[in-house]
């Protein structure tokens, strides 16, 4: 059936990480704020902290980078997932934040030079995440996903047989761009809520197309089920090949 489904695809939707690239994610920059106290092994210390609780692949770039540089890490204490924004965490006494500018603007902290830093980072396809301190903005880490190899020929090859192919990703948009232009997808999706994949596929179908979507990932799996195709790539965890 789904074989049969396939030769009707009009679009095939491609979840970015792990699918367009490689799902290894590294830390690439360590910036601090010109208000901050922390030098810059402390604030990846403190991050890397945190992040060591987390299950984010982004978080593990971190904790390796931490380890990478023999950096120390503290016992943490009421870790919080804070879906779609970030984490928060106590490390030593202090209240640690960690996540996008979602959760900065949620908690009112202000940025100064730290937001124009980190559009300069997404721009080179990077994720930069922020870090406060006590409520105050301590610095940005940033990581970066490398496209796989074949990613943009194959997906050359699908828009040479007439497929549109649209990205779909929880990551901020400036980072997702710069990933689409690498590739040559001008449809982004971005800064789309796990929970969210799957009305987002939705949505396309009501365009009257018949889509494809491909991931690897546990929330792509509700995504795949929702497509008309879903294709899990053979990397990916059990419950989305499920």
């Amino acid at each position: 059936e789904a074989l049969q489904t396939a030769r009707n695809i009009q679009t095939v939707v491609l979840d970015k990480t792990g699918t367009i690239t490689k799902g290894k994610p590294e830390l690439t920059d360590t910036v601090i704020s010109n208000q901050s106290s922390v030098n810059s092994d402390e604030l990846l210390r403190l991050a890397a902290s945190v992040e060591k609780v987390s299950e984010h692949p982004l978080a593990q770039a971190i904790v390796d980078g931490a380890q990478a540089r023999k950096i120390e890490l503290s016992q943490v204490s009421d870790f919080e997932a804070i879906l779609g924004h970030g984490v928060s965490a106590k490390v030593e006494g202090r209240n640690i934040l960690i996540g996008n500018l979602k959760l900065m603007n949620r908690e009112k902290i202000s940025l100064g030079t730290l937001e124009d830093k980190s559009k300069s980072l997404a721009d080179d396809g990077k994720t930069p995440m922020f870090i406060a301190i006590d409520g105050k903005a301590a610095g940005i880490v940033a990581v970066a996903d490398t496209v796989k190899e074949d990613s943009a020929e194959a997906i050359k090859a699908l828009q040479g047989m007439g497929i549109e192919v649209v990205m779909i990703t929880g990551d901020n948009r400036r980072t997702a761009e710069a990933i689409a232009r690498k590739v040559g997808i001008t449809r982004v999706l971005a800064e789309v809520l796990p929970e969210d994949k799957a009305n987002n596929v939705h949505q396309l179908q009501a365009e009257n197309k018949k889509i494809a979507m491909v991931g690897d990932g546990i929330n792509d799996a509700p995504a795949l089920a929702q497509a008309d195709v879903g294709l899990a790539i053979g990397t990916g965890t059990d419950v989305a090949i499920e």
